[in-house]
């Protein structure tokens, strides 16, 4: 068994180490999906001295975080923002190592511009006297209440992070603690992020900036649980940063790293059966490939592992609780190669509607394809050569959009015009007669590719009643010896909680 010391963190304490021992030493581990969760998983099973060995159903590593070359141009296919770096130097402390090790990082100023549909443009900066500034000036004491709004998000980040997050309560009676209490005083357990951020702020515009995050987990103001207010620390006290190469550059360290420790990784092997066998699993794929193991993690979607790789008998949940849940939007996403620059963008832009409730209501109370669209434009070329040939920018246009939305080459054409008019509109960016690649990606790809349920970007998206202990189980209660990982199981949505999951899982193998 491999045991792990308190003096042996790099990063935030003692946090950095296990609690105690994972009893794998010599364990035959699979892990199916290599996602950020089955990658994260995989090194700490290793360290633990297991023998892991990841398969993955696609031609490369990474889970959504795929990385797409064409023409001279590299796209990020998932995430593009690395946030709460703080995350990855634990990670990455854990084995006696740093992210400078694998990638440096460029800090992005400004961290974000916006252009509002009415004219109006704005960015965020580094500099938080500068922000406050322009919080001022669209409401009188709106500096101050940055301060204030600030000092809140960081202390619920600070405690929700140590107690909640790095902690793992999968049980109620994880809850049922005095320490529970006096760690939750002044956290905002109840309520929705819209009222949370309106009682600091009057400002529409206002509101809109405090809440844009929410779109990485997964939701909308009046259905994500004001507790997310903590991403405001992230945003404007942690800063936002680009990888010299793209978030794939974080897949690579991960993988680097788990071979390291003696991780085996197989790509282009679809998994479709995990099988019980006398002692353990044998997880077959769709060429023929067997892996036998003694434990099984799922890092593949949920729902598909159990509807579709498991017998009914074995299946924890129903198929009438899958489709009851919520889930984060799906995406239309549009990768372009284009001639010359593409000023006035910035490495990240959001282009947003004065009314955003409008687009939201089309992802969860009406869906439909969205008439006046709340977008993400991406041009990592603003910091990156690397990802565009010379004289040429690299973007891509990301617009959420409900899951199970029809998507068809008509539907995808209509609203590629509809987009491209809106970024010229309001960017004052033309990009139609300048583009010399173009790939689009949307609900069917994000099926077909990652086995998503209903075509979902992110998985379950993070409401009262999809937060915490009432999120999936990462323990199989019908399966000894079955686990799982990633975005559906605590602490949720999000590359840097998805390498937490992997943390909460390894510990979990065994027990």
């Amino acid at each position: 068994m491999a045991t792990a010391t308190d003096d042996d963190a790099t990063h935030g304490g003692d946090e950095g180490r296990y609690d105690g021992e994972i009893p794998v030493d010599g364990d035959d581990i699979v892990i199916v999906g290599s996602g950020f969760g089955g990658l994260s998983t995989a090194c700490y099973l290793a360290d633990a001295g297991a023998n892991v060995t990841v398969v993955e159903k696609n031609e490369q590593l990474g889970g959504r975080a795929s990385q797409l070359q064409a023409e001279g141009f590299t796209f990020d296919m998932g995430p593009s923002w690395y946030l709460m770096p703080d995350v990855f130097e634990r990670f990455f402390g854990h084995f006696g190592k740093k992210p400078s090790d694998y990638y440096e990082l460029t800090q992005l100023d400004p961290h974000y511009r916006i252009f509002f549909k009415d004219g109006d443009q704005v960015d965020m900066v580094p500099d938080l006297e500068t922000n406050k500034e322009i919080f001022e000036g669209y409401e009188p004491g709106a500096g101050d209440a940055l301060d204030r709004y600030l000092d809140k998000s960081e202390y619920t980040y600070n405690v929700g992070m140590e107690h909640f997050v790095y902690e793992d309560r999968p049980r109620l009676r994880d809850y049922i603690d005095t320490d529970v209490f006096r760690y939750s005083w002044g956290l905002s357990l109840l309520g929705k992020m819209q009222g949370h951020v309106s009682d600091y702020f009057e400002h529409p515009k206002l509101q809109q900036i405090m809440q844009y995050t929410l779109v990485f987990l997964g939701g909308a103001p009046n259905n994500t649980p004001a507790l997310y207010n903590l991403m405001s620390h992230v945003d404007f006290n942690m800063g936002v940063y680009y990888p010299d190469g793209g978030l794939r550059s974080l897949v690579d360290a991960m993988v680097d790293l788990g071979e390291e420790l003696g991780v085996e990784y197989v790509t282009d092997q679809p998994v479709t059966e995990i099988a019980g066998r006398q002692g353990g699993f044998a997880v077959r794929t769709e060429h023929g490939e067997e892996y036998l193991a003694d434990y099984v993690v799922s890092n593949a979607d949920y729902a598909h592992t159990e509807q579709e790789l498991l017998p009914p008998e074995k299946r924890q949940y129903s198929e009438d609780y899958w489709e009851s849940r919520t889930y984060a939007p799906s995406a239309y996403l549009l990768y372009l190669g284009v001639e010359g620059d593409v000023e006035p963008l910035e490495h990240h832009t959001l282009v947003l509607p004065t009314d955003w409730d409008d687009h939201f209501a089309t992802i969860f109370d009406d869906p439909q394809w969205p008439d006046d669209p709340a977008y993400y434009l991406c041009v990592p070329s603003k910091t990156d050569d690397s990802v565009a040939p010379e004289g040429h920018s690299n973007l891509f246009a990301l617009v959420p959009i409900a899951a199970d939305l029809e998507d068809t080459p008509e539907l995808r054409e209509e609203f590629r015009e509809l987009v491209l008019d809106d970024i010229a509109e309001n960017t004052d960016v033309e990009l139609r007669d300048r583009i010399v690649f173009e790939k689009s990606f949307c609900v069917n790809d994000f099926a077909d590719r990652y086995n998503s349920m209903h075509g979902t970007a992110l998985g379950m998206a993070h409401t009262l009643r999809q937060t915490a202990l009432l999120r999936p189980n990462r323990k199989s209660t019908e399966v000894d010896g079955l686990y799982f990982t990633g975005s559906y199981t605590t602490p949720g949505i999000g590359v840097p909680m998805c390498l937490i999951s992997g943390q909460h899982t390894a510990e979990t193998v065994g027990e």
